[in-house]
This record gives structure tokens, C-alpha cells and sequence, in this order.
């Protein structure tokens, strides 16, 4: 096997130019859209109106997406269409008066990881749109990087990890009852059978349960992704979630000895798809000092917070001459029509404050909608509609953020800390899933000392409800909670609740299934319409901004034409050794 650095390639800042000068050479071939203006122009007396596209959501997905066509398609007349008052969806930070200074509250996702492939993508964007000197970043060796938590049953645990000795990690396992049966799970877990040839895809729970015991996915790994996904592992699909433990259970008939070929011999499984990509990546180089060492922290934000992403597209879009924002618009009907001009897909919205519709129309339409909701608003037939994308669920948060004059009230620093499952009802009657440490976590936002905290409720919990706690239940249940688990009978300088609603999709079991059927019904529409966003290949951050590029990429150099294209025929993996 070849290293993954040892094929040159060109540095992305130079593709990136040569994608811009489509317009302005002939010559280039590159551009899918630049070709088909060519040859229409060559064909008719009359120049023709160059393409017009729509991106419908004005989250960090569409403002991704109106970004990167604007720079790569200049010629092009970009329409974002966004149904509520303010652009950037779910990131939204605050930054709140306490009197004697300014804190920075996180209403929904607070930092970023500069993991590859996808953490590099964004951190080019961020040195794109100038935002290095913002960058606020925790290093490796940070308390917050070091020392994370679970709570379980009636107490904080310290996670084995960086900064823990070897004689700390072997009390811990061998005193606490979160960590009975992992051990021995895990030394049985290369004795364990062979997954059935025909087991498609399996939940979380049953992955983990299968392999190790079902001590280590209650107690552990359900805490883990009641921070990501706020969900129920139970119902979460391992084959897209988790697929490269998925692929090396299948390559080595165990995951125990897959990680182990990959910490003594390197080999580690790299989706096939992302291969070019990581190459790339690797060469370019991100020609900022300060976002060098970003690369190489444990996570990153912004002074005033992770919204300053979203507030700085949104003004390099307001900059922009051929980009349209149309907020307070929301669409009711895609679908495609014959026109004089040829054929198009065409929109139907309305402005929240005119009871009428307008017909818009298009060349093509990228939506970062939820797909539940582009499902409804897209189907053709019942044998062309976009169903699969109608079973994609979400649940909600409560975020409640919380400041305290006091700098000293947590008897434990680090990131924070997640609640299992396996957690007593008694000693979580609120059902949160997490408290994080922002004074821990992200130094350096606000301008006055004391102790920020941030308790997350909800998420799969609150499935079946039919009404949510308001705004005084939700600050009462979070104080209740600081003062059970951490001791903190102080009240806060400053409290901040808000509810979001169906926040995060839910990846359920089949999930990469639906998403290959979804594309091959989004074909209907003949490449006029693509979708990106956290209802497809990721809800992170760093996934939406790759979705953003890689759509983007499809469109204009012709190789995609559905955005899930990636899932048709099933995801491909090569194994790359670092050493040989």
C-alpha cells in the first residue's frame, strides 16, 4: 500500500483558481455549467440568461452553498430562499450583558474539530472569509481536552484518555461500576462470530451489545451519543454513523483486532470516495501560522462565538452581485415545468407578510431543507416522490446556558460531562443529556470571570411528548440538576432558555438504504435538483460544510447530480498503511 502523501498533488488554492477562470477562458473544460452556456450561446442569435440557481435554507448548509457557487460560478444568479427572520439555523450565539461585562452564550453548536477530511474543508473556509485572528482554539493538552466525564450512577467518572496514566486508567476500570463487564467484553470480543453475511445494518446498541456486551454501550457509549446525536443508540444505525468500526468488524471478523492492526501496523480503513480528497488535502497548505496550530488542536470557535461562521457568509453574500437573500420566504411546491426557454424547476413561495404565491424559476435548486420537509414539497408521483427522505426524524433540545459570578463553583474542571442511559431515574428526573464547562471549554470569549455552563435536556427523551417545559421549568430543571450532580446551590448572574426544536435528524436504522433510494428518485428530477445538509451525510458542522462543497463541486463540473450520490451501491473502503 502507498502512503496517503506520496502522490503529488495540486495545491487546492491553484484548482480553486482555475474553477474561477472558467468563465473568463474558453478553453477550460472543467465547468458541467460553463460547457452548457458555451453551447447554447454557439446555438442561438441571442445570448442567452446565464443560470440561475436556488438554495433553499438559510442554515450553515445553504450559506455554504450560496458561498461557494457565488465564487465558482460568478456568472451565475443565485436566489437563497430562507423561511424564518435570521440566517445561519441552528448556530446562534448571544452575547449577553451582565452588567459588569459581556458573556458569549451557545444556543445551539459551540466549536469545531479540525479532523480530515472534513475539519480541513472548513478551516480553509474559515481562512477564506478572514476569520483567522477570531479563531479562539483548545490545545491538545488543555484541561478540557484531558479530562472529560460521565455520570454514572451517582457520580462524575473521569474517561480513561489523554493525560491519564496507565496505573490511573487500571484504578479506575478496576473501581468503577460504570467500567463492569467492559473488560471483559472486550477480551472476548475477538472470540465473537462473524456478523451474518446478511445483516444489512443493525442499531447502535445492538452493534455494540453484539460485540462487547451491553455493560459498555449502556453505561458508555449511550452518554457518547446522547452528546452528538441526543439520541437513542437503541434506534441510531451503526452501518452510517459508525462505518468505519462497520467496515473493520467485517474486514477482521472483530473490531478488537482491527484496532490493533491500526495501532501497530497503521493499516486504517479510508472511504474510497474520499481518497482524492484527503490527498489533496494533505498537500495543500493552509498558508495561515495561526490556523496551522488550529489543525493541530482539540477543538476551535470564535471570540464571539461559533454564530461568527455564519454571520461572516452571510456578509460576504450581502457583498456579493449575484446573490439574491429572500428571508421571511418560505416554499411550498418544487417541481419541473416546460417553459419558452426550455425546461426548468420551478418554486412556489410566499413572503410571510403577502398572503400571495410567486412562481420562481430555476436551472437548478440545491436544498438544505430538512428532508422530511423538501419530501412533502417535492413529490411528483407515488412512484417518483421523495418518501425515503419523509423517514428521517428529529428531536428536540433544550438549551439552557447558565453564568455564575463565582470562577470557582465546579468542583471538577474539563469539556464537561454526558449522561448514559443506564443513569438512575432518580439522579436525572430531568432527562438531560449533558452539561458542558464553557469556561473550561472555550477561554478567551468573555470579558469577565466567572463560571459558564451550559445543560442540554431532551433529545430522544421527549420523543413522545406532547407539549414541552417552558422557559422558568426548563432554568428550574437545569439548576436542579447543577445542585444534585455538582453541588452548585449559587444563583446564576445570568440564565438563557431556549427550545429547539427537531434540531437533529435522527439516523435510524436503514438509514443509508433510504438515502440510495432517495437518489435514485431525486433522478426523476433529472439533475435539477440536489440536496445537502444534516439530514443526509452528517449533522456536524465540518459534515454540512462538506456537503456544501461536494454538491456545489457536482454542479459545476457535472459529477453529481442528486447530492446522496455517494450512497448509491453502497460505500466503498481501501485500507491505507502509514508505514509501508
Amino acid at each position: 500500500m502507498n502512503k496517503l502523501t506520496s502522490i503529488p498533488q495540486c495545491p487546492f488554492n491553484t484548482l480553486e483558481t482555475l474553477l474561477k477562470q472558467c468563465y473568463a477562458r474558453p478553453a477550460c473544460q472543467r465547468s458541467f455549467l460553463y460547457r452548457h452556456y458555451v453551447t447554447a450561446s454557439s446555438t442561438s442569435n441571442t445570448k442567452p440568461e446565464p443560470p440561475r440557481i436556488a438554495v433553499l435554507g438559510g442554515g450553515i448548509t445553504g450559506l455554504a452553498c450560496a458561498y461557494f457557487l457565488s465564487r465558482d460560478l460568478p456568472n451565475a444568479k443565485i436566489t437563497l430562499f430562507e423561511a424564518s427572520s435570521r440566517l445561519g439555523g441552528w448556530l446562534h450565539s448571544r452575547s449577553v450583558d451582565i452588567g459588569s461585562g459581556t458573556v458569549v452564550f451557545e444556543q445551539g453548536p459551540r466549536n469545531l474539530r479540525p479532523t480530515m477530511p472534513n475539519g480541513l474543508i472548513t478551516l480553509d473556509l474559515v481562512r477564506n472569509l478572514g476569520l483567522e485572528d477570531r479563531v479562539l482554539m483548545t490545545s491538545k493538552n488543555s484541561v478540557a481536552a484531558q479530562n472529560r466525564f460521565i455520570y454514572y450512577p451517582d457520580h462524575l467518572v473521569r474517561m480513561p484518555g489523554p493525560g491519564s496514566s496507565l496505573l490511573q486508567t487500571i484504578l479506575s476500570v478496576l473501581s468503577e461500576p460504570i467500567f463492569k463487564g467492559t473488560i471483559s467484553g472486550a477480551l472476548s470480543e475477538v472470540t465473537k462470530p462473524r456478523r451474518p453475511e446478511d445483516l444489512q445494518d443493525e442499531s447502535i446498541g445492538s452493534f455494540f451489545t453484539r460485540r462487547f456486551g451491553s455493560a459498555l454501550a449502556d453505561n458508555v457509549v449511550s452518554g457518547v451519543f446522547h452528546g452528538i446525536y441526543a439520541g437513542d443508540i437503541y434506534k441510531l444505525s451503526a452501518r452510517a454513523i459508525l462505518p468505519s468500526l462497520w467496515a473493520i468488524e467485517w474486514r477482521n471478523n472483530s473490531i478488537m483486532k482491527g484496532l490493533l492492526e491500526e495501532a501497530i501496523g497503521g493499516m486504517r480503513p479510508i472511504a474510497t470516495s474520499d481518497l482524492d480528497l484527503i490527498k489533496t488535502l494533505q498537500s495543500q497548505p493552509i498558508t495561515s501560522d495561526k490556523l496551522e496550530v488550529a489543525k493541530k488542536s482539540s477543538v476551535y470557535t470564535f471570540k464571539g462565538g461559533i454564530g461568527e461562521l455564519a454571520d461572516k457568509l452571510e456578509a460576504k453574500l450581502d457583498e456579493s452581485d449575484n446573490v439574491l437573500i429572500l428571508e421571511n420566504t418560505d416554499v411550498g411546491q418544487i417541481r419541473i415545468v416546460s417553459t419558452a426557454a426550455g425546461e426548468k424547476i420551478q418554486i412556489n413561495a410566499k413572503e410571510a407578510s403577502n398572503r400571495e404565491t410567486t412562481d420562481y424559476d430555476f436551472d437548478h435548486v440545491v436544498s438544505t431543507i430538512p428532508g422530511n420537509k423538501l419530501a412533502s414539497i417535492a413529490s411528483r408521483s407515488p412512484i417518483t416522490s421523495l418518501s425515503p427522505l419523509s423517514r428521517t426524524s428529529a428531536v428536540t433540545v433544550m438549551v439552557v446556558n447558565l453564568f455564575f459570578s463565582n470562577p470557582k463553583i465546579l468542583p471538577v474542571h474539563g469539556f464537561g460531562y454526558l449522561l448514559p442511559r443506564s443513569v438512575p431515574f432518580e439522579q436525572n428526573p430531568e432527562r438531560a443529556l449533558g452539561v458542558v464547562f464553557d469556561s473550561d471549554a472555550s477561554i478567551g470569549q468573555d470579558d469577565v470571570p466567572g463560571t459558564k455552563v451550559t445543560v442540554m435536556l431532551g433529545g430522544h427523551w421527549w420523543d413522545d411528548f406532547d407539549a414541552y417545559p417552558d422557559e422558568d421549568e426548563g432554568a428550574s430543571m437545569a439548576k436542579a440538576l447543577l445542585k444534585r450532580h455538582l453541588g452548585v446551590n449559587e444563583e446564576p448572574r445570568a440564565i438563557r432558555v431556549s427550545l429547539q426544536r427537531s434540531c437533529i435528524p435522527q439516523y435510524g436504522v436503514g438509514h443509508e438504504a433510504r438515502m440510495e433510494d432517495a437518489s435514485l428518485r431525486l433522478d426523476s428530477f433529472k439533475g435539477r435538483l440536489r440536496v445537502a445538509g444534516n439530514s443526509y451525510t452528517g449533522v456536524g458542522l465540518n459534515d454540512c460544510i462538506r456537503a456544501a462543497r461536494d454538491v456545489v463541486k457536482g454542479l459545476v463540473d457535472g459529477t453529481g447530480t442528486t447530492g446522496l450520490e455517494s450512497f448509491v451501491g453502497g460505500k466503498k473502503w481501501s485500507w491505507i498503511s502509514e508505514t509501508s
